[in-house]
C-alpha cells in the first residue's frame, strides 16, 4: 500500500473512506487530481508516479494551512 498526500481548499469534499479517481497531470514532474477537482498533490518524479487510478481517503487531517487528504493506493 502507498500513502500520497493531497492538498484540498475546502472541507467535506470527500470523507474518510470514500473511493476517489485520480487524473495525471505530465510535465516536467507529475502531479495528480483527485476528481472533479477535490484536491492536488505535490510533483513526483517520474519514477514515483502513481501507477492507481482508484484510491481509497485513508484521513482528512486539518491545520492552520488547509486540509490534507491522506489516500491509499493499492501499489
Amino acid at each position: 500500500m502507498r500513502e500520497v498526500e493531497f492538498k484540498m481548499e475546502r472541507q467535506g469534499l470527500v470523507q474518510t473512506g470514500d473511493e476517489v479517481e485520480i487524473t495525471e497531470r505530465e510535465g516536467v514532474t507529475y502531479s495528480y487530481i483527485i476528481e472533479p477537482a477535490v484536491a492536488m498533490s505535490g510533483c513526483f518524479p517520474a519514477r514515483d508516479r502513481i501507477k492507481s487510478q482508484k484510491g481509497i481517503v485513508k484521513e482528512i487531517r486539518q491545520n492552520d494551512r488547509g486540509f490534507y487528504v491522506i489516500v491509499m493506493f493499492d501499489e
